[in-house]
């Protein structure tokens, strides 16, 4: 096919290179860049200047802080002290008849014992045939007595027939009275006899824990061996507790304790039933002692702890978080009136799970910061949010 020169079909139009729009694309690409360097130079001129600004506005916020308001509670005033267990009522037991040598010992330490129960006997064969001998006697005198009697009954029917004369009356009256007589030293010699025979035996003078037994048989004791035997009567114990001078004088006789013996997690209820009036010149120290009821696991002569109760008080109580310290002593910041920080120092009581007792230095009606204190300053401004307390 023949083309007649300067004549295109339409679809080899399409096919050629578009002179026109080439202008019309660069323009657009042109203005892009402007616009990206606009932006560009915009940041660089304008965004530098609003950093500080934002930075100063930044600075000018205050930390924001919890508080709380304590308020007062009632506090227990608790008072921890250490000391040695020992028997209350300690009794040594010994010899309190003759004596003479230990046949058998019943007993052992720890074992516990009635009133009056044997806890040695002491050989008595020699007691026993005395009193044997004395009760004999006693039997030979009533017999002479009721001889006496019947002497006289009868020579009492033979007066009025002038046998028998006044004076022979009177001298029969005598021995019947003289044998009567003889019977009753008989008997109280055996009685006294028999006593001495009873105390031979080693008894226990009251209930209690035997604590330790220096008695063997074969051995020769008498009222000058000593103690054989150390009890607690009625098994009960003590903690003498060593408190400080002023401890002891918050301390009365009564209140309530809890003891806890060293190695054990174990504490037994007590109370104080005595406060020593002396105290210690030398380390002002005084003893309150507290009685603790029996049980097997107390031990004369351990060591152990006692929480005494020594009354209440009102006092603000405070969580551990906000009672700060230094080397000028216990403190916590407060929030006044115009939201800066003041310090106030403060005298701790007794501490607990329940937090810390504040003896003096706050009225209860304070906004204390709860924590976080140590990252706040004296007159520091800041954005109190007051919270419940915990304690």
């Amino acid at each position: 096919m023949n083309y007649e020169p300067g004549q295109i079909g339409d679809s080899d139009r399409l096919a050629l290179p578009d002179y026109e729009e080439r202008p019309r694309r660069r323009r657009w690409i042109l203005g892009a860049l402007i616009v990206v360097v606009v932006l560009i130079a915009g940041y660089l001129l304008f965004g530098r200047h609003d950093k500080p600004a934002a930075t100063a506005a930044a600075g000018d916020q205050v930390p924001s802080v919890s508080v709380i308001v304590p308020g007062r509670q009632t506090v227990s005033h608790l008072i921890t002290a250490t000391g040695s267990l020992a028997a209350r009522r300690e009794m040594p037991v010994g010899v309190a008849g003759q004596g003479g040598m230990i046949t058998k010992v019943l007993v052992d330490p720890g074992d516990w014992v009635k009133a009056g129960q044997v806890l040695a006997t002491i050989d008595s064969s020699v007691q026993v045939q005395t009193a044997a001998s004395l009760a004999a006697q006693v039997k030979v005198a009533e017999s002479d007595a009721r001889l006496a009697q019947a002497n006289l009954d009868r020579a009492q029917k033979l007066v009025s027939d002038g046998f028998i004369s006044k004076a022979d009356i009177d001298q029969l009256t005598a021995t019947r009275d003289a044998a009567i007589a003889k019977v009753h030293v008989a008997q109280a010699q055996l009685a006294e006899t028999r006593a001495q025979n009873a105390q031979l035996d080693i008894r226990a003078p009251s209930a209690g824990l035997v604590l330790t037994r220096g008695a063997e048989a074969g051995q020769i004791v008498n009222q000058t061996s000593g103690g054989l035997f150390r009890m607690a009567k009625d098994g009960e114990m003590e903690l003498d507790a060593v408190l400080s001078e002023a401890d002891l004088a918050q301390v009365s006789v009564g209140v309530p304790a809890q003891v806890t013996p060293v190695g054990s997690s174990k504490s037994y209820a007590g109370h104080v039933w005595q406060v020593e009036p002396v105290v210690d010149p030398q380390t002002r120290q005084g003893i309150a002692k507290i009685a603790i009821p029996y049980n097997k696991d107390l031990r004369p002569g351990g060591f152990a702890t006692a929480t005494i109760h020594a009354g209440a008080s009102q006092a603000p109580m405070l969580p551990q978080s906000a009672v700060l310290s230094d080397d000028k002593g216990n403190y916590v910041l407060i929030v006044d009136a115009d939201d800066k920080v003041e310090r106030r120092d403060v005298k701790t009581g007794v501490v607990s799970d329940s937090g810390v007792a504040i003896a003096s230095g706050l009225n209860g009606t304070e906004h204390v910061v709860r924590s976080a204190g140590a990252f706040l300053n004296a007159g520091q401004k800041v954005d109190p949010k007051l919270v419940k307390s915990e304690s």
